[in-house]
């Protein structure tokens, strides 16, 4: 039996994450990510957006966190990324950014200083991903993951498909996860169909970034709607008349209980507690 789709939610309004970055936050930690969309915590969507040329980079200061990891997917633009665990590095048109914030990081997040001189459209997503109760206290971690490092492998249908993470047939996606999960960028010409393989009681949703997308029971789904299916039965299947692009998100559910405020996403309050009380006490690292 294939998974169903349950959930047909469009985008909310933008609003701006520091001066850098306009998004519209498909879902959060609160709402779809405390359960649902487990292990997929939070997911912002930063639609293209032109900027001109500027003097100082645009983007958003030191700030902490603790619990999870960090996916940046940029599709036009370039960033730069420093954090006090010692990675850091610029992205660009197709490159991934993986940050595991895990005991606790802080980091900065900017257009890069080229980006900045010449100006030009920005369009990319975040995700935060949820860890286990035994890796939220590791050491943190970070993957820059090139455009040509991402395998890209074509799909029966006529789709072909980017494995950011997890596995399609014998290819691996190119990050290294902390539990079993999906984040691919498909692209599907017109008239063309897909079938996404999602294990049973797997989590599985669809974002469409360009172009609109049909579910297997007819309903449509427009530009930057989320399609969420049901953990119930394997695999789905969407279709495209017109050409689209969909970031696709799923994985193996973590059944633990998910306590989030701002920065932090722990098991308990009190782990919360003693997140900003580290933070505070300088415990998370300093940026040089």
């Amino acid at each position: 039996m294939p998974k169903s789709l349950v959930l047909i939610q469009p985008s909310p309004e933008r609003h701006w994450v520091g001066d850098g970055f306009p998004v519209r936050n498909v879902f959060g930690y609160n709402d779809l990510g405390k359960e649902l969309l487990s292990p997929w915590l939070m997911f912002d969507y930063a639609a293209p957006y032109s900027f001109h040329a500027a003097t100082q980079r645009r983007g958003v200061g030191v700030h902490p966190h603790r619990g999870f990891e960090t996916v940046t997917v940029v599709y036009e633009g370039e960033l730069e990324h420093r954090d006090s665990g010692g990675g850091g590095g610029r992205i660009g048109p197709g490159d991934v950014q993986w940050m595991t914030a895990a005991n606790g990081i802080v980091h900065e997040e900017f257009h890069s200083s080229e980006f900045t001189r010449t100006g030009g459209v920005l369009h990319m997503a975040q995700l935060w991903v949820n860890l286990p109760r035994s890796q939220k206290r590791i050491p943190p971690a970070y993957q820059g993951l090139l455009d040509g490092e991402i395998p890209t492998v074509a799909l029966p249908g006529g789709a072909t498909a980017r494995l950011i993470a997890g596995t399609i047939g014998d290819t691996p996606g190119a990050a290294r996860t902390a539990t079993p999960m999906i984040l691919w960028d498909v692209t599907l010409p017109a008239g063309s169909n897909v079938t996404l393989p999602a294990a049973d009681g797997w989590t599985l949703a669809v974002f469409v970034i360009d172009g609109e997308a049909r579910a297997a029971d007819g309903r449509t789904l427009g530009r930057e709607h989320l399609g969420v299916f049901s953990r119930e039965g394997a695999d789905a299947t969407v279709s495209c008349d017109a050409a689209c692009r969909l970031l696709v998100l799923g994985g193996e559910p973590i059944a633990e209980p998910v306590v989030g405020y701002g920065p932090f996403v722990m098991n308990s309050r009190e782990e919360i507690l003693e997140a900003f009380q580290d933070y505070e006490a300088g415990r998370m690292g300093q940026l040089a």
